[in-house]
């Protein structure tokens, strides 16, 4: 038959996913010097009429009004208690619990410098404790007999991810650069991710791991396009790359020599409509000789002279020199 008075008060965890514990005292009162065990990576915390007591680190501890001063005074003992007392008493863990996944059911919306408001997912891992009993019980586990890692995680989900979202936005690291700094991402955000779990919850992040940061299928295709643009740095050298490469290989005759030069067209206009000072300087005057009409269409002068005998390029032949215009130049870009 067991004791009208609770003497020892200890908790054995034998389920590895627990927080905190309601120690089942089967409406029995707690006996004046009653023996309380707290073993390492626990907390004891007395609760009474719904007020928060004491609070007890690892050790034995003897209950008296000496060493339970918080409780004592808000039970109102005056000269200390000699009869048996009621209190609720919960254990949590302070342990470290690793692996604890999370991720953002929705996109959420973030301001960036390059994309100015763009939607993200993001999931990872974690690893946390507790550490504030008080505040932990107070505004996460409640007064549930048992509240465990699961139950930690649904009700944290929205919260973490909050913080989540805060810390990435104070952060400033553009999405372009997100998925290639997962790791500086992570150690980056721990700092300004615990303060706000300290704060609010009495939890601490041991680590946190970011392990996709994902945009919708649009943003991806303008990062391919941004990535694309960089390889090739110049687009004019890239038209005269094109340019190079179909008449090496001989692919157009004479009559397609004037369709290739005017995928140049761009980098050409440029030229022709520099002042004339400038024009002179540059080997493109009012008169020109194919040579030149080459330099400026970046072309070879032989198929500058193969358009003008095609009748592709308008020019004037002068014995065996070709001269041509640089209206008719413009007029063929056209």
């Amino acid at each position: 038959m067991p004791s009208e008075f609770l003497e020892i008060i200890e908790w054995l965890d034998d389920t590895r996913d627990t927080l905190s514990l309601r120690f089942p005292d089967d409406d029995r009162a707690i006996k004046r010097g009653a023996q309380l065990i707290v073993r390492e990576s626990q907390a004891a915390q007395f609760i009474y009429l719904g007020q928060y007591g004491d609070t007890f680190g690892p050790g034995r501890h003897r209950l008296t009004t000496d060493n339970i001063p918080v409780l004592s005074r808000i039970k109102g003992w005056k000269y200390g208690f000699e009869s048996p007392f009621k209190a609720d008493v919960y254990f949590i863990t302070t342990r470290l619990f690793t692996g604890n996944q999370w991720g953002t059911p929705n996109p959420i919306m973030l301001r960036d410098p390059d994309l100015n408001v763009v939607r993200v997912r993001a999931f990872g891992t974690y690893d946390f404790r507790v550490r504030d009993a008080r505040l932990f019980l107070r505004e996460v586990a409640g007064t549930d007999d048992r509240f465990s890692v699961d139950d930690f995680s649904t009700a944290m989900r929205s919260r973490i991810v909050s913080v989540f979202t805060d810390a990435l936005a104070n952060s400033r690291i553009p999405v372009f650069d997100v998925a290639t700094r997962y790791t500086e991402l992570g150690l980056a955000l721990l700092p300004l991710i615990n303060p706000a779990l300290m704060e609010k919850y009495g939890v601490e992040m041991a680590s946190f791991v970011v392990e996709n940061v994902s945009v919708p299928p649009e943003v991806e295709q303008a990062i391919d396009k941004r990535a694309s643009m960089s390889a090739v740095k110049d687009l004019n050298d890239y038209v005269r790359y094109q340019m190079a490469q179909g008449f090496e290989k001989g692919t157009v005759g004479a009559g397609g020599v004037g369709a290739e030069m005017a995928v140049g067209m761009s980098v050409a206009q440029q030229m022709l409509n520099q002042p004339a000072a400038a024009r002179a300087q540059a080997g493109t005057a009012d008169i020109l000789s194919p040579e030149q009409v080459g330099k400026i269409l970046n072309v070879a002068e032989t198929d500058v002279v193969a358009s003008l005998e095609a009748g592709d390029l308008k020019g004037k032949k002068i014995g065996s020199q070709w001269r041509v215009t640089r209206a008719a130049v413009e007029q063929f870009l056209r």
